[in-house]
C-alpha cells in the first residue's frame, strides 16, 4: 500500500504544471516562437500526467481487500503508462507545428522578456523534479519517479529551446526555431517510450531490480553459512512493493516448530534488508529428492 502522504507530492506536481503552463504560454505569446510553443504544450502533458498520478496514488494507497489481497500497488503503472502516452501525443503536436513553421518562417518578438519568463518556469520545474525524484526513490514510487523524470526532461527541453531562441534572436536564422522544436519532439518521444516500456514491464510482473536481488542474496548467504539451502527464488515488483517467494531446505528430522521459527526469522531479516517486501517461504526436507523437483522454478 502506498503511503497517503505521497499524494501531496502529486498536488505539488499539479500546482507546478499550472504555473508553468501560464508562464510558458506568456513566453510563447510574447515571442511567437514555435520552440516556446512546444515547451508550453509539454506543460499540458505535465498537468494531465500529474492529475493521473494523483488518481493512481490514491488508488494505490487503498488497503488490500477480498478481491485484491496483494493490494493496489500496480495502479501506479497505469499512471506512468498514461503519462508516456500523453508525451507521445505532445511530440506529434509539436512536430506538426514545427514543420508548419519550417515551411513558413516567421520572425520573433519580445524575445528578451519571453526568455526570462521561460527561465522562471524552468527553475520551478527543476525544483519540483528534484523533490519528486528524492521522494519517489525513498518510497520506491514509480509514479513519482516517472513524474520527476518527465519534469527533468522538460527542464532540459526548456534549456535547449531557450538557447535556440536566443540564437535565433542573435543571428536572425529563423529556420533554427522550428528545427529546435523538432529536436524537442524527438527527445520527448524517447522519454515517452521509456515510460511506456517500464510500465509494461511492471504490469508483466518484472523481477525486482538487481540491487534488491543482491540484498536478498546477501541475507540468504548468511544462512547458507549455517548449512541451510535455498532454491526456487522468484521475485516481482508491483509499484512500491516487492514480492519474493523462496523454498527453504532444512534437515528432515527438524520439528515443524523449529522449521517455522527459522522461516519467520528469515522473513524478518529479508524485510529488514528490503523495505516493503512481502516474503513467502516454503519448507522442504533437503534429504528428499522430490524437494529438488521444483528447482526449475528458480527465477529472479
Amino acid at each position: 500500500m502506498v503511503s497517503p502522504s505521497l499524494q501531496r507530492y502529486a498536488w505539488l506536481s499539479i500546482a507546478t504544471a499550472l504555473a508553468t503552463i501560464v508562464l510558458k504560454g506568456v513566453a510563447w505569446r510574447l515571442t511567437g516562437s514555435v520552440g516556446l510553443l512546444s515547451d508550453a504544450l509539454e506543460s499540458f502533458v505535465n498537468l494531465a500526467g500529474a492529475l493521473m498520478a494523483l488518481a493512481m496514488l490514491s488508488l494505490a494507497a487503498t488497503p488490500p481487500d477480498e478481491d485484491h489481497a496483494h493490494g493496489h500497488g500496480k495502479a501506479e503503472y497505469f499512471s506512468s503508462a498514461f503519462e508516456g502516452f500523453l508525451i507521445l501525443i505532445a511530440a506529434v503536436s509539436i512536430g506538426y507545428a514545427a514543420v508548419g513553421r519550417l515551411l513558413h518562417p516567421q520572425g520573433l518578438e519580445d524575445v528578451g522578456v519571453g526568455l526570462a519568463v521561460s527561465v522562471v518556469a524552468s527553475v520551478i520545474n527543476l525544483a519540483t523534479a528534484r523533490i519528486l525524484l528524492g521522494v519517489g526513490r525513498q518510497h520506491n514510487s514509480i509514479t513519482l519517479e516517472a513524474d520527476a523524470h518527465h519534469l527533468m526532461t522538460d527542464v532540459w527541453t526548456s534549456a535547449g529551446v531557450i538557447l535556440g531562441v536566443g540564437l535565433v534572436w542573435a543571428t536572425g536564422w529563423l529556420w533554427l526555431d522550428p528545427v529546435i522544436a523538432l529536436l524537442v519532439a524527438a527527445n520527448i518521444v524517447w522519454t515517452g517510450w521509456q515510460l511506456l516500456r517500464r510500465s509494461a514491464a511492471g504490469l508483466m510482473d518484472v523481477s525486482v531490480p538487481e540491487e534488491t536481488r543482491r540484498a536478498i542474496e546477501a541475507v540468504l548467504d548468511r544462512y547458507r553459512g549455517e548449512g541451510l539451502e535455498f532454491h526456487a527464488l522468484r521475485t516481482r515488483q508491483a509499484g512500491s512493493r516487492a514480492f519474493a517467494t523462496i523454498h527453504v531446505l532444512v534437515p528432515g528430522e527438524w520439528t515443524v516448530q523449529k522449521g517455522h521459527d527459522l522461516s519467520e526469522r528469515i522473513e524478518a531479516d529479508l524485510r529488514l534488508a528490503v523495505p516493503r517486501v512481502h516474503v513467502t517461504t516454503h519448507l522442504e526436507p533437503k534429504e528428499d529428492p522430490v524437494s529438488l523437483a521444483d528447482e526449475g522454478l528458480e527465477r529472479s
